[in-house]
């Protein structure tokens, strides 16, 4: 039986006219990511995005620091990104991609083999970043046992690291610090290694690299994959470490038959200043995860990429297929807002773009060094870090920021902006100047 509602919501293009029903209605039913059911923590009602630019429904606008979770990089409404979709919803939505196929996800898997490292040729698109980790994940176990080497099932890591929300993606990220610690007992044990502490710039010792050598010497016939966030780990911390680390990790895993997963879902497309943070190593994973602004920040798509040899080496073994298949794989709509992204970043000044987003972020956070509320500053391209003494209270000071008229959104003892690729340097000053004064402020709480 069908659940009786007062809502006003029937019949098709029904709306809520009112904002105050939709607040009440959003408290009573939904659930929002990393919250509490009913929590007392404020979401605002947006009623519209345009350039760097979040409309509220009282009118406010705020200058988006976070480009929606780090996909929305063009900014929002953009007119290439909107005539793409318009033209591919009058051909097809979606269509099943079981025995068929279309020209927007073969242009878009073409592109994609193009734009990452040249071994990487073969492309499996899935719904989510977290997704495609665990397709990554699924082919190197897979990869393994057809070549006769079924123990190889585990894998290892570094601490520190975040590479999604679902089974296979949790048991690699940090099993004490990380968001998953609740389900250690339900997950897969995994192996970890302490984050490297080379900054970027800097040369990875011997030091630096052994707890990783021992742990591939000492099970290399368990171990299926190294995986690792290249340069930046996300969610984890926003860590940076040095390419050279990146490099011995990917010599390692050559002499001890261990593949590399790169998991490129934050870091790709631009956001530290290379198009692929493994760039900047100037190394190829075996296995590539790319998603969040592969589409821009429209669409939910990820997609998979693999060398050859594991395709292939997948795909003439048992059972002969590579077991994985989401109902929205290759969403025509979402490949064409891939293919409408790719071809801005191909035709706009993106490097000078995000250089100068750097050059403003480490002049404007500097000042922020000298407060004892913080522990440290860093930035690497559009990508700007204030961390804190002790974790933000959101309670507090998410509603300081967007009274600045910014959307900057904290977590733990991280203050940060990754704004859009677009954003020009006044808006880029409020959003900086914002952060500055919430640390202001929290030093001051602290006297």
């Amino acid at each position: 039986m069908m659940k009786s509602t007062n809502s006003s919501l029937s019949g098709r293009g029904s709306t809520i006219a009112d904002t105050q029903q939709v607040m009440d209605l959003d408290r009573a039913h939904v659930w929002h990511p990393y919250s509490a059911f009913n929590a007392d923590l404020p979401a605002y009602p947006v009623v519209s995005a345009n350039g760097v630019r979040i409309k509220l429904a009282d009118g406010r606008e705020l200058i988006d620091g976070m480009s929606s979770w780090w996909c929305a990089i063009h900014g929002y409404n953009h007119p290439v990104m909107n005539q793409a979709l318009e033209d591919q919803l009058k051909k097809m939505a979606h269509v099943m991609f079981g025995g068929l196929t279309h020209a927007p996800a073969v242009e878009l898997a073409e592109q994609l083999v193009a734009l990452t490292p040249t071994p990487l040729q073969s492309v499996f698109f899935a719904d989510s970043g977290s997704v495609s980790v665990e397709v990554a994940m699924k082919m190197a176990i897979q990869f393994w046992n057809t070549k006769g080497r079924p123990t190889k099932q585990r894998f290892l890591t570094i601490r520190n690291g975040y590479h999604g929300d679902t089974f296979g993606a949790m048991s690699v990220c940090d099993p004490v610090n990380g968001m998953h610690s609740l389900f250690n007992a339900s997950l897969t044990q995994q192996y970890f290694v302490a984050s490297p502490t080379c900054n970027v710039g800097d040369p990875c010792t011997d030091n630096d690299i052994a707890p990783l050598e021992q742990q591939l010497q000492d099970k290399q016939e368990q171990i299926a994959a190294v995986i690792l966030e290249p340069i930046v780990q996300g969610a984890g911390g926003l860590r940076f470490y040095s390419a050279d680390y990146l490099c011995r990790v990917r010599a390692l895993c050559d002499h001890y038959d261990v593949l590399l997963i790169l998991d490129e879902i934050a870091t790709g497309f631009g956001r530290t200043g290379r198009l692929f943070a493994c760039e900047h190593a100037q190394i190829s994973p075996d296995i590539m995860c790319v998603g969040k602004a592969l589409t821009g920040g429209y669409l939910s798509l990820a997609a998979t990429l693999a060398t050859l040899e594991v395709s292939t080496t997948i795909s003439n073994g048992k059972p002969g297929v590579f077991m994985h298949g989401p109902t929205f794989m290759a969403n025509p709509l979402a490949c064409a807002a891939g293919l409408a992204s790719l071809e801005l970043l191909q035709t706009t000044p993106w490097q000078s773009a995000v250089s100068q987003i750097a050059q403003q972020l480490e002049k404007g956070l500097d000042s922020c060094r000298q407060y004892a509320c913080v522990t440290n500053v860093r930035v690497l391209g559009a990508i700007g870090v204030v961390e804190l003494v002790k974790p933000v209270d959101m309670a507090h000071i998410q509603p300081m920021l967007v009274e600045a008229g910014v959307w900057v959104r904290p977590f733990g003892r991280l203050l940060y902006l990754m704004p859009p690729y677009i954003v020009q340097p006044p808006d880029l000053q409020q959003l900086i100047a914002a952060v500055t004064d919430v640390v202001i402020h929290l030093e001051t709480s602290l006297t």
